[in-house]
């Protein structure tokens, strides 16, 4: 009778570790995953940051080029030359994404003015024959178009990774593990209406005007 409790006690100590390593091994793929995606977020948020910033090193020499023709609106200079000063005060850690969506949105804005006032000084362009004519500023502009796209791409890229990131943080049951260990979500930029399409460039028109002077 000894025997068999012993025999009893061994096997229920036995299951309670096969227990207790099947929790520990499910825990620890649930936090590997966990950081895992928060990792691809930050990635991706890094290379929205990046491609922001690509499109702000281009700013001085669009306003140079620009300023270099006769009686161009000083207000839209300005207003390119302040919003990019806005930018450049908007501190958000380009490693790390977000958490709090009021300082996403805070950053959406800012960026978002820089791009109104970079369309707005592509259109007043058009009433400068010189302006598209200058194949410096026509290189711009194509940078320009270029860098709007892959922000697009590098922002919907962002949502993606935040949106496996936040499933998985909110799901059971890894919610367990993020709320052990301080995994949080990540707000997502906001779709906006237009925000899709880059702002318009018609190098036809350009071309032609530059061929015509």
């Amino acid at each position: 009778m000894g025997k068999y409790l012993i025999g009893c006690v061994g096997v229920a100590i036995l299951g309670l570790i096969v227990l207790a390593l099947i929790v520990f091994g499910a825990a620890a793929d649930s936090y590997n995953n966990l950081v895992s995606l928060k990792q691809g977020v930050d990635a991706q948020w890094a290379e929205v940051e990046n491609q922001y910033q690509r499109r702000t090193d281009l700013i001085p020499n669009l306003v140079s080029t620009v300023s270099g023709a006769a009686n161009f609106e000083k207000s839209t200079l300005i207003a390119v030359t302040d919003a990019r000063a806005s930018v450049g005060q908007m501190k958000i850690d380009p490693n790390t994404a977000p958490t709090d969506p009021a300082q996403l949105q805070k950053f959406e804005q800012t960026q978002g003015a820089l791009g109104n006032a970079i369309s707005r000084l592509l259109v007043v362009s058009e009433n400068y024959p010189d302006l598209k004519a200058n194949q410096n500023f026509l290189d711009l502009q194509a940078q320009l178009e270029g860098t709007e796209n892959r922000i697009t791409t590098a922002r919907n890229h962002f949502n993606v990774a935040a949106q496996s990131y936040n499933t998985a943080v909110q799901s059971f049951p890894s919610m367990f593990i993020a709320r052990m260990y301080g995994f949080t979500t990540r707000p997502y930029f906001q779709a906006k209406e237009g925000s899709d399409v880059p702002p318009a460039v018609n190098f036809d028109n350009l071309t032609n005007a530059a061929t015509a002077h």
